[in-house]
């Protein structure tokens, strides 16, 4: 019973995951056709927000992994982990990747033409940091299959990797070093 309500209320926790991108999308192209000329500034800040948010999973879910090790598997106590892993990756973590990039793409290629060394060396952290997405995501299957090999100090090394990326990252886009 306590499986149906949580699957209950995964589905309408994406239900409304949805709805709100589709809302957002919406917003954005209505804003793209009426007002292209504004258009630039609120791409930005839909990005800013965007990578706030993708960072803020990829740094909250390898510390998640890190208490998760020590869970004994089928308890109570993994089986939240396991909610709580999936609903970070589902409802946070992957749509602000995705917004993340559409808006970072066309930015780079609005603002810039794509033109600048910064720009690529900043394009290859990100791709490096989506590999790690991805990387994350699929621990996030092995914890939810109880297949987890990994110790806790894996884990607690992976979580650095996003915030010496972010650190890169921004360092690329405010200074310009190239």
């Amino acid at each position: 019973m306590a499986d149906m309500s949580n699957t209950n209320s995964t589905g309408h926790a994406m239900k409304r995951m949805a709805i709100g991108i589709g809302v957002l999308v919406v917003l954005t192209a209505l804003l793209f056709f009426v007002a292209p000329d504004s258009f630039y500034p609120w791409a930005k800040a839909i990005h800013v927000i965007a990578v706030i948010s993708w960072m803020a999973g990829m740094l909250y879910l390898p510390r998640l992994f890190v208490y998760h090790v020590d869970a004994e598997k089928g308890s109570v106590q993994s089986e939240t982990f396991k909610v709580m892993e999936r609903r970070l990756l589902r409802a946070i973590i992957n749509p602000a990747m995705i917004v993340t990039w559409v808006f970072g793409l066309w930015l780079a290629w609005k603002g810039f033409g794509f033109q600048g060394g910064w720009l690529h060396a900043k394009i290859a952290a990100v791709l490096l940091l989506s590999g790690l997405h991805g990387y994350l995501a699929g621990a996030v299957r092995k914890f939810a299959e109880d297949k987890n090999e990994k110790p806790a100090r894996h884990w607690r090394i992976v979580n650095e990797i996003p915030t010496l990326l972010m650190i890169v990252i921004v360092v690329l886009v405010i200074v310009k070093p190239f």
